[in-house]
């Protein structure tokens, strides 16, 4: 929800990792507290609303086919775009993805990390109202809410796009959803685990996402 650009450096530098043999692209997330992009806050289709800026900026650029990599709220993005798009995308790597667990639903439970974005938002545009924000984040986490928020068991089981997941284990990213996405995607692969401790593994996560993009890169 408060994803940006400028923070798109952990747990590794992205895109300086990958910008030497790719064009490397990415936003700030419509409406981020901290960042440069705003529009309206769709309480009705929420998700949709972020795909509709992330395939509206590549049809922007004249992008046709492109890989598409992820970081915690970036894999329900993900399989959004897979959903929407799924002939545009080469490749997808998601990691350390969040995803649906019971515990969600109990207030104080550490794994909702959602529960601050409307407040901080508000603080930056006052036009928006807390009854606002409260839908948005109650249609998108909290109805009737499941797996990976975006799309069904079903839709991964029969996606066909090249996936290479890296599953974590913290309450917002759980790692039964992202192995069970692993074991039923038909061309999923999965990083080792753990693969951000210790710190020396990040390198192992890097190579093998570098190769996986390398293996599907289009022509």
């Amino acid at each position: 929800m408060n994803s940006r650009i400028a923070a798109l450096t952990n747990p590794f530098d992205a895109i300086n990792q990958f910008k030497g043999e790719y064009r490397c692209i990415a936003a700030d997330l419509r409406n981020a507290p901290n960042g440069q992009s705003t529009g309206p806050v769709e309480v009705d289709r929420p998700w949709e609303s972020y795909a509709d800026d992330q395939l509206g900026l590549m049809d922007h650029l004249g992008i046709d086919k492109f890989m598409v990599m992820g970081f915690c709220i970036g894999g329900p993005f993900i399989w959004s775009l897979l959903k929407r798009a799924p002939n545009r995308i080469a490749a997808a790597v998601i990691a350390q993805p969040v995803g649906w667990r019971p515990e969600m639903l109990d207030p104080t439970y550490s794994g909702r990390f959602w529960t601050a974005w409307g407040a901080t938002l508000i603080e930056k545009r006052p036009e928006i109202t807390k009854e606002t924000t409260d839908r948005f984040v109650r249609r998108m986490f909290e109805t009737s809410p499941d797996f990976v928020f975006t799309v069904t068991r079903d839709f991964v089981r029969s996606c066909q796009n090249p996936i290479l997941i890296l599953p974590d284990e913290v309450p917002a990213h759980p790692y039964a959803v992202a192995m069970e996405c692993a074991m039923l995607a038909p061309n999923a692969e999965v990083s080792l685990f753990p693969w951000k401790q210790p710190a020396e593994r990040i390198p192992i996560a890097v190579r093998q996402i570098r190769s996986f993009l390398r293996a599907h890169r289009p022509t």
